[in-house]
């Protein structure tokens, strides 16, 4: 009888959200899950760890297997997505093996374009990856407390499906971004690159009644793409697809490393 198979999930809306239960129930269909998330919402930490103080977890609420569904235990932690993948990476090293998958999400909230940047949710997608356990990150293109999931369910099945048929190459995951349509609305599914973007106007200036001055972050999403760009991951989900975008751990950039060599010539002789 084959092993069964062991997931990690995390996420950075904290464990609260609706997107990390139902992420939770759907992959009890493919293996025993265990659940390690933010006790509190971590959105923009990307691969921030937590160095100056204790992080605090709570013992596992555990449901037992049942008939085609794996186990499902869930711990809470006061720490950053990264922290939650790391932390529940060392509670599967210390039972002797590795997860076999890592799968964070479902972020409320779209991580396409400069978003996969600040992305805690892809904070935890790539410490799973240093490790060398195939890893994921999942979104919705909405942040509404309750979006209709059954598009993420449909096409999330056929994504797991294919990552655990093939693989992933070493140092690579996978950001996919879902749109805010049910499943008979959405077209398919599209391989796409990181578009380009950013935010402006990003600070809402304040003072308070006593005279001090503070700021929100708000912003607004300044496209820097061509109009229609059709491989761009945030224009792809507009056109109501699901992107998937292959993101690397290396970030070198190898013809800059090479053009740069032969111009500055520091090499020394």
């Amino acid at each position: 009888m084959s092993e069964t198979r062991e997931i990690l999930v995390t996420n950075d809306d904290g464990f609260r959200a609706r997107g990390i239960h139902v992420l939770a129930q759907m992959l009890r269909e493919y293996g025993n899950v265990t659940v390690v998330a933010p006790y509190e919402p971590q959105s923009g930490k990307s691969v921030s760890l937590t160095l100056d103080k204790p992080l605090f977890i709570e013992k596992p609420v555990v449901e037992s297997a049942a008939e085609g569904l794996g186990t499902l235990r869930v711990y809470t932690l006061t720490a950053t997505p990264a922290d939650c993948a790391k932390l529940g990476i060392n509670i599967f090293l210390h039972e002797g093996r590795l997860p076999d998958l890592l799968v964070s999400g479902i972020n409320h909230g779209s991580n396409a374009s400069a978003a996969s940047i600040y992305s805690g949710t892809l904070g935890a997608t790539v410490e799973g990856t240093l490790y060398g356990i195939p890893s994921i990150g999942f979104s919705i293109n909405t942040h509404a407390d309750d979006p209709d999931f059954s598009g993420v369910l449909h096409y999330g099945r056929q994504i797991l499906d294919r990552v655990l048929q093939d693989g992933l190459r070493n140092n690579v995951y996978l950001n996919v971004n879902f749109p805010d349509l049910p499943k008979d609305q959405i077209r398919g599914i599209r391989l796409a690159r990181q578009g380009a973007g950013r935010w402006v106007k990003e600070f809402d200036h304040r003072v308070t009644l006593r005279g001090r001055h503070y700021f929100w972050m708000v912003g607004e999403f300044e496209d820097q793409e061509a109009v229609g760009a059709p491989d761009a991951d945030h224009h792809v989900v507009d056109s109501g697809y699901v992107s998937i975008v292959p993101h690397r751990i290396d970030t070198t950039d190898y013809e800059e490393m090479e053009r740069l060599r032969q111009l500055w010539n520091f090499d020394c002789p």
